[in-house]
């Protein structure tokens, strides 16, 4: 007799989507709350997106909590010794992510942003700042990028994009539920 292998009990965290939508001098970065191991619900009101810096760096997270909010200190530290430089500060956290034996073991991806740019992190050294102005991030990320973009030019708001898409991925993808964080930062903050 034959097995297959399945994911619904093996056993490793699922969770998350985490979506940034920037239009018409607006981010919108939106997470859900689920966190799933294998086919069960852990959790339905996680809260994976947040203010890094208040009013000036939003950051969502997918992946292990403890590794995010480790990467986070990290940023942070990177964002006091390069003020008011995302880009620099990304790009500094990624190039240690990457080299130092600790951070490689981390199972994380960060999106964060500021006023100017949005940003994807991850620990193979990537910087990646999206073509189309959105960017998703986790089990449902593709799916709330495709929703948003097909939303972005009919909907004026991205706020207004950002929580519909979310709700198109958590009908479509089982890792991600409709108990929403949003935070939102506007070019004139």
């Amino acid at each position: 007799m034959t097995t297959h292998a399945t994911h619904e009990n093996d056993g490793k965290w699922r969770a998350t989507t985490i979506l940034a939508v920037r239009k018409n001098g607006k981010l919108a970065l939106i997470g859900d709350g689920q966190v799933s191991l294998g086919n069960t619900v852990m959790k339905g009101n996680a809260r994976k997106v947040r203010q890094l810096i208040p009013g000036k760096v939003l950051s969502g997270f997918a992946g292990a909590t403890a590794d995010a909010f480790t990467l986070f200190e990290r940023l942070e530290q990177k964002l006091e010794r390069y003020p008011d430089q995302l880009q620099r500060a990304a790009v500094e956290l990624a190039k240690d992510w990457r080299t130092e034996k600790y951070l490689q073991k981390l199972e994380a991806m960060l999106i964060v942003a500021d006023s100017n740019v949005t940003l994807l992190i991850s620990g193979q050294g990537d910087v990646i700042e999206p073509e189309h102005h959105v960017l998703g991030i986790g089990s449902g990320g593709h799916y709330a990028v495709a929703a948003a973009r097909g939303l972005y030019e009919y909907e004026e708001d991205a706020e207004v994009i950002a929580r519909r898409a979310m709700e198109i991925a958590s009908d479509i993808c089982v890792f991600t539920n409709s108990s929403f964080t949003l935070e939102v930062l506007d070019s004139g903050s």
